[in-house]
């Protein structure tokens, strides 16, 4: 690939592109409403089922749901606002603004769903003091009045800090069972390490790495994944835990995988924004560090890297900047539009002016990603016509966690089941 330097100083956000079609809101709730009188009782069979709650289509759809979403309030709430991931307009946000049930405590909002949808969601509640409602400042004060779902015991931890996030599922979506520990499935060992990172100008990266549960007598080397967003997925969402039932059930070999720390949001877009000082990190102290410690490969074709976001974006760079260390790229929602501005689709871009590279790569994206989702799909069709060994996928959410942690489950079985 070109060595042609990335874009420099872009805006450290994604295109502001309006929604093309509008979020699937029903205007009268599939579940009927309580009289004033029966609230209390209204309120006890909500908390039994928790929240959000799921009613059949009105419509008929065998494959779609109603899907509402309550919030109860106090004489101090003004409004409620609910954001599902990707289900909304950030240009538009009146639209995600909940009514209020007449002479009811009950605030709701209803979406019509594919029964295989499935995404972390929040609240916004205003109960006083904030800026003249409807203004620009207002939109910015009720952000910073987040609630999680109190009728709701799913949670999913948040990426950098704060209250856990709440989350729903319809019936026919992926279940992440995969991620549970399981009673006797052999445990791999996961250790912290400050690995040389002299190519990023500092003394040393923290690094998480995974070492295999390994049957008596076994010899060999072992495949290698390095998953960027480290501290995020081994310490607030359990990787070891997938990985042990991943290989005790067969669906991949043993593997060592390498979790770097992102360290901080800035650092995350100084560094994953295709950066070649972070590429070579990866290629040339990361993976020769762990070949003096571990039993792992050094074929690029058993040498995943693995990203969501940002981290997809620089996942691709980095198996494109070094395909004889990093044979599979698996990029989930990967930022393939960036720059916005002046040279958006960058990466696109040298591919399509680049020869083939021996590198396969497996692509997902959430069907609600409106904005991503041009830019993944000209990647998806530059690899193709460039020759590359390339699959794509578009499950049923936005972007987020609860559906990364399946695809990358998925993405992994992909990739390294044929090692």
């Amino acid at each position: 690939m070109t060595t042609l330097p990335p874009p420099q100083d872009a805006p450290r956000r994604p295109p502001r592109t309006a929604r093309p079609d509008g979020v699937p809101r029903l205007t009268v709730p599939a579940r009927p409403l309580p009289a004033p009188e029966e609230v209390e009782e209204f309120w006890a069979a909500v908390r039994d089922g928790g929240g959000p709650v799921v009613s059949p289509d009105p419509g008929g759809s065998a494959d779609h749901r109603a899907v509402t979403f309550l919030w109860r309030g106090t004489e101090a709430t003004r409004a409620v606002q609910v954001l599902p991931n990707k289900l909304g307009d950030p240009r538009a946000p009146e639209g995600n603004m909940m009514e209020r049930h007449p002479g009811t405590d009950i605030w709701h909002w209803t979406l019509r769903l594919r029964h295989d949808w499935r995404g972390t969601y929040d609240f916004y509640v205003d109960e006083g003091d904030g800026p003249e409602a409807g203004t620009p400042a207002y939109w910015q004060w009720l952000r910073t009045r987040r609630r999680p779902d109190p009728l709701n015991p799913r949670t999913l931890p948040r990426r950098w800090s704060g209250d856990p996030v709440s989350y729903a599922g319809l019936p026919a979506a992926p279940r992440a069972t995969d991620w549970a520990p399981r009673r006797g499935v052999a445990r791999g060992r996961v250790a912290v390490h400050d690995v040389p990172a002299r190519a990023l100008g500092d003394g040393a990266r923290r690094v998480w790495a995974y070492e295999p549960p390994l049957p008596a007598g076994h010899t060999g080397d072992l495949p290698v994944l390095v998953l960027l967003d480290g501290e995020h997925w081994h310490e607030h969402l359990g990787l070891a835990h997938l990985l042990d039932n991943l290989i005790a059930d067969g669906r991949v070999p043993p593997l060592v995988a390498l979790l770097p720390d992102s360290v901080d949001a800035g650092t995350r877009w100084a560094e994953m924004t295709c950066r070649q000082e972070y590429a070579a990190f990866l290629a040339e102290e990361l993976l020769p560090w762990a070949a003096t410690a571990l039993p792992v490969t050094d074929d690029p074709a058993r040498t995943v890297v693995a990203g969501q976001s940002l981290g997809g974006l620089c996942a691709a760079h980095a198996a494109l900047s070094a395909p004889g260390r990093f044979g599979g790229v698996l990029a989930q929602s990967g930022s393939f539009w960036w720059p916005d501005g002046p040279e958006s689709e960058w990466l696109t871009g040298r591919i399509a002016r680049g020869p083939r590279l021996p590198v396969r790569f497996r692509l997902s994206f959430g069907a609600q990603e409106w904005v991503a989702l041009p830019a993944a799909r000209r990647l998806r069709d530059t690899l193709a016509a460039v020759g590359y060994d390339v699959s794509y996928h578009e499950f049923n959410g936005g972007h987020d966690y609860l559906c990364w942690r399946t695809e990358l489950a998925d993405g992994l079985v992909e990739l390294l089941s044929r090692t």
